[in-house]
């Protein structure tokens, strides 16, 4: 299997070097040559496979040659050591929860994934290879969890200050060792811009090995279709057409369902679910792409103004705007209307949901008034407690602290504050 630049397709690239690099040369993002679908009977018999079982044929044909199929094994059994529960709400609706992995956010599963490829890779390397990670939440938490203590690796993770949670910043600011924290005085797409430039900067790739941890990656985007294929499972039964709705800010996660898709899995369609950063919403109403600032709001996860991935969404479906719009719907909603919704669940389901599945519950609802006979699927991204403030606000309650949680709280920040890429720079080249 060949990766290739979408910026140049005659750019290509094994699945090892588009995971150390990152990022193409041209700035490109890689995707794979091609997308094999699974068996007709992997779908009729889903249900009889492990978690396990599942992943691995899942991934097989993107990571073969560069991992040998024991080596592969051994990392999903380290990646995937927790549950991916579906949860009922109400009729014709549930919600997969993805937060039970040890940072309780959604990319547990893709920077454990990438780290333990990285690993690997880095097995007959002399050269330390330093891992950049731009965040808005949640990524950087999971990024440093999963990369922590990995030999010949360094992670520097840039995060916007005062624009994530105090759980969150805490979980990225605290673990030292090989995690370096960059406060940047900005927006996470000044962050992610920041990092891209790196991958650019001729002195910098001259004397450093640099790669990213962002969904950018396909070794952090491509697991994240491992989830979607569980839920599946779980649902296949249902009578109803089952559709995912996914609460999108870089458009990672939902691009990776995609995939799921394109492998085979009877999905026709999935909901981008997005804040008052509406750049898709508008564009699929329009079929005009114009990226803008990024502005704050509850779910700061989903506060990107210019979505990476969505390159890779428009090219999973031949770059045509009709077919984009047969398989996808997307909609935002206020930090307000976010508010209602963690409410109306709360009271009406006795489920505690996070801004970012609320989200993702709206989306489901709107698209539900006009296709009433689906089952909805809206991913619970992130346990509530990450947004503790905005939760006890709305509802009222008190939270009780996972152990997950609890063991970060008393530790000492450590982060080093920037405002501008040459600081990023100097400090990359001499540390």
């Amino acid at each position: 299997m060949r990766y290739y630049s979408l910026n140049n397709p005659k750019q290509t690239t094994s699945f090892k070097e588009a995971v150390v690099q990152g990022i193409a040369p041209d700035r490109g993002l890689y995707v794979p040559e091609r997308i094999s679908k699974l068996t007709d009977s992997f779908f009729q018999n889903i249900d009889e496979l492990s978690q396990h079982e599942i992943a691995f044929q899942a991934i097989h044909q993107f990571v073969q040659e560069d991992i040998p199929d024991s080596t592969l094994k051994e990392i999903l059994e380290k990646v995937l050591d927790f549950e991916f529960p579906v949860i009922p709400i109400e009729e014709n609706i549930s919600t997969l929860e993805l937060f039970h992995g040890p940072t309780m956010a959604f990319k547990d599963v893709g920077a454990r994934f990438m780290a333990n490829c990285l690993g690997h890779f880095s097995q007959d390397r002399s050269s330390e290879v330093t891992v950049l990670v731009a965040t808005s939440g949640d990524t950087g938490g999971a990024v440093a969890n999963g990369f922590l203590g990995v030999e010949g690796v360094r992670v520097v993770i840039l995060y916007p200050s005062g624009k994530v949670s105090e759980i969150q910043e805490k979980q990225l600011t605290t673990l030292g060792q090989n995690i370096v924290a960059m406060e940047v005085d900005g927006t996470f797409d000044d962050c992610q811009r920041m990092v891209k430039t790196a991958f650019l900067d001729a002195e910098l790739k001259e004397n450093r090995k640099l790669t990213s941890a962002n969904s950018i990656n396909v070794a952090r985007w491509l697991p994240q279709l491992f989830y979607f294929l569980f839920a599946y499972k779980t649902l296949k039964s249902k009578s109803n057409e089952i559709v995912f709705s996914v609460p999108s800010g870089n458009f990672g996660n939902i691009c990776a369902g995609m995939v799921a898709q394109k492998l085979g899995m009877p999905v026709n369609h999935f909901l981008a679910s997005t804040n008052v950063n509406d750049v898709v919403p508008k564009f699929m109403k329009k079929g005009e792409y114009i990226p803008q600032p990024s502005v704050a709001t509850i779910s700061n996860a989903m506060d990107v103004g210019d979505p990476s991935n969505f390159v890779r969404i428009q090219h999973l479906y031949g770059n045509d705007f009709e077919n984009l719009q047969e398989n996808l719907s997307s909609y935002s909603f206020t930090d307000e209307e976010t508010k209602e919704a963690i409410l109306h669940v709360y009271e009406n389901f006795g489920y505690v949901a996070d801004p970012h599945g609320a989200v993702g519950y709206l989306g489901l609802k709107k698209y539900q008034q006009k296709h009433p006979n689906t089952h909805g699927v809206f991913l619970e991204t992130a346990h509530p407690v990450k947004f503790l403030d905005v939760v006890k606000e709305t509802l009222n309650i008190e939270i009780d602290i996972p152990p997950q949680i609890e063991q970060v709280l008393g530790k000492t920040k450590q982060s080093i504050k920037i405002c501008a890429y040459e600081q990023l720079k100097t400090f990359l080249l001499d540390s």
